[in-house]
Order: C-alpha cells, then structure tokens, then sequence
C-alpha cells in the first residue's frame, strides 16, 4: 500500500520520479564537483570486528555545513533563473537542509530565507543564521514550518527549495553513492537514514544502477516511522521527542515514496537506546561525532547484527549537527548503560559515621564517588533510618558489582539504577 494521488498531481509525482535517473545522477556530481567535499570513506576496522562484517564509513558529517544536504541544495540552486536568483529563496528545515541552503545561496548570492520548527536546535538555528539567511522560527513540527513557509514564498514570489521532495535534491543526494560505490565497488549493502526519503531515494537510484545485486536497506526512528507505515501498509504511532529529529518526519514525500517502494529492500526500526549507542560508539571508537540521524545506519546494525555479518556494509554518517549538551547527555546515558555509571541506593542508620564507612567501603573496592544526598523525609524506612543516594563511577559493571558486593559485606541494603535499555 502507498499514498494515493488524484489527477494531475498523479501525473506530476510520476513525471518528477521518472525523472531521476543515474544519468540524473550524474549531471548533478557535475554540478556541485568543486563546490562540495568528496567525503572521506573509510572502513572501520574495530566495527567491522565488533558487528563481524567489513564495514565502511561516508562520513558526510564533515562537509561544510554538517551534512549530506549541501548536495542536494546546491544542485537545485544551480539550475534557478537569474530573476529567481534575484528575488530569492526561501526553504523549511529542521537545520541541515536550512544551512546547506543558506550557505551556498550565501556563496551565490542569492537571498535565503529558511522556516524552522521552533524546536529546532540552538546549534542548527545559529549555523543557519550565520550564513547569512534570515531565519523564521514557526510551528513545532516540519509540516507546520512547510505550510508557512509556502505561504510567504508565494507572498514574496521566492523560490521553494525542498529538503527531499525534488528531482534535483533527490539527484543531488544520489552523488553520495557514485563517491562509495566508486571507492568499493563490491559493497553489498547499504544502510541509509530516511526521513523525507531524499537522501534514500538519489543513492538507491544510482546504487541499484551501477550494482542491480546491492541491497538498500532504509532505517527510521522507531518514534517516527513515516515511511515504514506507508510502504508497509501500517499504522504505526508517530509521536515523541527523537534523538533523531533529523529524520522525523510524519509525511514522506509524494516523489520519494514511489522511488523508496520500487528501490529499496526493506527499512528497520531502530530504539531511542540503539541511536544513543550507536552515537557513543561512533565517538569512542572513530572519534567522529555524529547526530542522532547521522547514527542511524549504524543503530540498525546494533538492532539487527545477524543481518549484516559477513557482509560489506556500507554506512552514511549523513550529519553532524547535534546540541552540545544532548550530546553530553547521551555520552553520560552510555555510561550508564555500560555500569560506568551508577546510583546506589544504600539503607543506612541516621546516625554519626555511617557516611565515612560507606565512603571506605566504596574507596576500598576502587570506585569514585560523583555525587552524595541523603533521604530522610520522602522515604518508607523508619525514622531512625535513612536513605544515602550516591552515584559511583566504575570501570565496567564486573567493578560495579564488586563495589556492591563490599557494600553488601558491610551489612548495607543496597539497590542499583542505571540507565534504561
């Protein structure tokens, strides 16, 4: 099942997906040669070991701007009229899209105006606005910042430049496949992020041309699984904050849905904790920092290893724009998860010393305390007694038990938390 269209936008969704092609492709790799990074595709020797595939990186996270989306931008600005150029363009995005925008629209000097989601965050508004576009801040979902957004570029005869659901951007995008394909031309596999389907639709087109064998396998936030529903004929909710808000989309696009049923092999859902992981595994072992969306490919990894062994994989880190403290926040939750990173709950007498012995106790096993509070009012144990919070860090959770162990020696109830799975 797929989303139906009436009349003469049946006809132009089907022309527009016609249209891209691998020849589309790569006049678009033409295009933008010299004006965007052709990214770094390396294979990651300690995922490879871990997942038991060969595993290679796109790391996209390092254009310009953060993102894959210059591609895509660029593409279509290149094509517009100098009346168009002249009166300007104006775009909706959660950020990426909205800096790739602005920076080459800036490059060109085209004037930008970029509608954002008033929950965008600050890095991705800030980066968008230091490139020189005016930024308007409007709705809390992307269909919302889109409806106004076409209303003031009608009002102001601007140009639309939409973050998928175009033949230039799709095409555009594509160019990411012809650069990993051209470097591993045996690839078997590809894992890619789908939001609007942009991004999915231009590599599967090229991809499945130049290799008829490769599987394409999309991934999307289990949180917001837009596309999932729509090929698969479900009704998943679609609701929540997402780590990936990058790709949390609650309608995909009338070109891209067609090309995504027609090209691409399956699509998986990944977990809030899967992104996390896959966020924290990406800056502990290659050092790269990615967004939520950017991980993607590899939390469907994480979510599904059986699929992938012994399989080249190759993976696009499609972003790198994510708010300095979500990012703390998720490195910290890791650690958690890894029993680095405890709170103990430890029932203890409220009387003198009972601090320094549980102090000992916890020095003695090697641990290191991070934070201290004491209970006594909101808690069911007697008045005599009272609850000691501490949060410990250890080396894994073999330590953290140890540590427990020699509380427990000591004659003290404890109890653990850590962070959810």
């Amino acid at each position: 099942m797929g989303a139906k269209f009436e009349g003469g936008q049946a006809a132009k969704a089907a022309a527009e997906t016609a249209a891209v092609v691998l020849a589309s492709v790569e006049a678009a790799a033409k295009n933008i040669a010299g004006a965007v990074e052709v990214t770094d595709f390396d294979r990651s020797r300690t995922l490879s070991d871990m997942f038991g595939a060969k595993v290679w990186l796109k790391r996209e996270n390092l254009q310009f701007t953060g993102s894959f989306k210059e591609r895509g931008a660029l593409n279509k600005l290149l094509t517009l009229t100098d009346q168009e150029r002249s009166k300007g363009v104006i775009a909706m995005s959660a950020g990426n899209h909205a800096q790739g925008v602005a920076y080459h629209a800036q490059r060109l000097g085209i004037p930008a105006f970029i509608v954002m989601p008033e929950p965008t965050p600050t890095v991705k508004v800030e980066n968008t606005r230091g490139h020189g576009a005016t930024v308007l801040l409007k709705g809390t979902q992307l269909e919302e910042a889109a409806e106004f957004a076409h209303e003031y570029g009608r009002e102001h005869e601007l140009t639309f430049v939409h973050p998928y659901d175009d033949p230039l951007v799709i095409a555009g995008q594509g160019t990411i496949a012809l650069e990993m394909l051209g470097e591993v031309p045996d690839l078997d596999v590809l894992v890619i992020p789908i939001g609007g389907g942009g991004l999915i639709s231009g590599i599967a087109i090229a991809a499945k041309a130049i290799r008829p064998e490769i599987e394409v396998i999309g991934v999307q936030a289990r949180l917001y699984p837009s596309m999932y529903n729509v090929i698969g004929g479900e009704d998943l909710p679609m609701r929540g904050d997402t780590l990936a808000e990058g790709i949390a989309v609650k309608s995909p696009g009338k070109i891209t849905t067609p090309i995504v049923r027609k090209f691409v092999d399956d699509i998986v859902l990944v977990s809030e904790a899967q992104l996390e992981r896959a966020v924290s595994l990406l800056i502990g072992i290659e050092k790269t920092v990615v967004e939520g969306a950017g991980a993607a490919g590899l939390a469907a990894m994480i979510a599904e290893p059986q699929r992938f062994k012994g399989r080249k994989v190759g993976l696009v880190l499609c972003g790198g724009n994510i708010d300095t403290r979500l990012l703390a926040s998720v490195l910290t939750r890791e650690l958690a998860r890894q029993g680095c990173l405890t709170q103990l709950t430890i029932d203890i007498p409220d009387r003198p010393g009972q601090l320094a012995m549980v102090s000992r106790a916890i020095a003695e096993a090697e641990a290191n305390v991070v934070e201290v509070y004491h209970q006594r009012v909101f808690t069911d144990l007697p008045a005599k007694g009272a609850e000691l919070h501490v949060v410990i860090e250890t080396r894994d959770r073999a330590h953290l038990q140890r540590v427990i162990a020699g509380l427990e020696a000591c004659g003290y109830d404890v109890s653990a938390k850590g962070a959810p799975e």
